[in-house]
């Protein structure tokens, strides 16, 4: 009977101490007070994209007023190494002035514009998309560059555009 037991409670244990992947892992919603880890600027309070990072415990979420910096913040090696999953507005399916939370997306399959005549809360906006389609016809539109997510360096963060 023990060993019945003990074969029956494995799985639930080896549940208990499982890892927590990515691919678990979905975004938070922001609300009114929230306050940006890097700047401590009010995050819906400003237009344009946001971001939020889920370090590798599964549960601290450092978020952000604006993708540019969630990118500054996940750059700094001592940060980027802690990162288990970013997540970035889709520009390309919510409003810019007051992005929807619905529309998170991974920020590593995002596709970026960069040097937009768009304003965005902390400088140049680094504006995020789901397709290259999407963000060549906004750069089309509004100016800039498309960059993938590898392309976006704490040395262009630092240029004007």
């Amino acid at each position: 009977m023990k060993k019945l037991l003990i074969a029956a409670l494995i799985p639930l244990l080896s549940a208990c101490f499982s890892e927590v992947t990515a691919t678990d892992l979905r975004p938070e919603p922001l609300h009114d007070h929230d306050r940006c880890h890097l700047c401590g600027m009010m995050i819906t309070k400003y237009p344009g994209p946001k971001g939020q990072v889920i370090l590798n415990d599964g549960e601290t979420r450092p978020q952000f007023c604006s993708s540019r910096d969630m990118f500054n913040y996940v750059l700094q090696p001592e940060n980027g190494r802690r990162t288990l999953a970013l997540f970035v507005h889709d520009m390309g399916a919510t409003n810019w002035e007051t992005p929807d939370d619905s529309a998170f997306i991974d920020a590593k399959s995002a596709f970026y514009v960069y040097g937009t005549s768009k304003k965005a809360v902390m400088g140049p906006a680094v504006a995020p998309f789901s397709s290259r389609e999407a963000a060549e016809k906004f750069a089309a539109e509004y100016g800039g560059r498309v960059l993938g997510f590898d392309d976006i360096s704490l040395e262009l963060l630092k240029s004007e555009h």
